[in-house]
């Protein structure tokens, strides 16, 4: 029977049996708007649809969700299942990024569109085999070019770089400023960490030790009991 011949609450149902299956033979997350040309229904149905599925999975307590990431669906393992997956993934047969690598991630995210002198600018340090890196592994891309001398080469982070966070968007990145310490908690910070001047009017009060000298032998064979001249 034609979807279009059953009520529309099967119909419905149709639907969002078609949004499964089309999301999870996806490695990528599926773009609304590519799923609404699949299914042939408007974007704002398959987004409302996409929603209620997300709340029904939530309300049944599964193992897994429905979440929108980089701009379209996927699923993904509940978070509150990460334990088991833990057992099962083996992290050893991936590397990690290093302290670098993050650092520099963390920057082309918060300061894109940036160059890599602009990142060396900020890390005090050459950045070329952190970007490489980062490039290989698919987090940030060429975006541009700067339009100053030399039109040096801009970063920016990827969809791929948004999938890994699980974030729609970089609207979604927590604020900068929550990881910035408060004006007073820097000042306490320079103030323990400051080297502070010997005031050398605290050492005037400090007598010199008395210098004790021995009279040579003839001396003291040249005065008498008093001090005076034996002549």
């Amino acid at each position: 029977m034609s979807d279009e011949l059953l009520p529309v609450e099967e119909q419905v149902a149709s639907f969002k049996r078609a949004i499964e299956a089309v999301i999870i033979v996806s490695h990528d997350p599926v773009p609304i708007d590519l799923l609404a040309q699949l299914i042939e229904q408007p974007v704002a149905s398959i987004e409302r649809w996409c929603e209620e599925l997300k709340a029904e999975y939530a309300a049944q307590r599964r193992g897994f969700e429905l979440r929108r990431v980089a701009g379209g669906y996927r699923f993904q393992t509940h978070p509150d299942q990460t334990p088991y997956v833990e057992r099962f993934v083996l992290h050893d047969q991936k590397a990690r990024l290093s302290g670098a690598a993050l650092e520099t991630l963390a920057i082309v995210a918060y300061k894109q569109p940036i160059s890599r002198a602009q990142v060396a600018s900020i890390r005090g340090v050459d950045p070329d085999g952190v970007i490489r890196t980062l490039q290989a592994r698919g987090y940030i891309d060429e975006i541009g070019r700067d339009h100053g001398p030399g039109q040096a080469i801009l970063f920016g982070t990827t969809a791929q770089f948004l999938e890994k966070l699980g974030i729609d968007s970089l609207d979604d990145l927590p604020p900068i400023a929550e990881f910035i310490p408060d004006a007073d908690v820097v000042e306490a910070l320079e103030h323990g960490l400051r080297v502070h001047p010997v005031d050398l009017s605290d050492l005037a009060d400090v007598a010199d030790p008395p210098v004790v000298t021995s009279a040579p032998d003839a001396a003291l064979d040249q005065t008498g009991d008093d001090g005076a001249s034996a002549d």
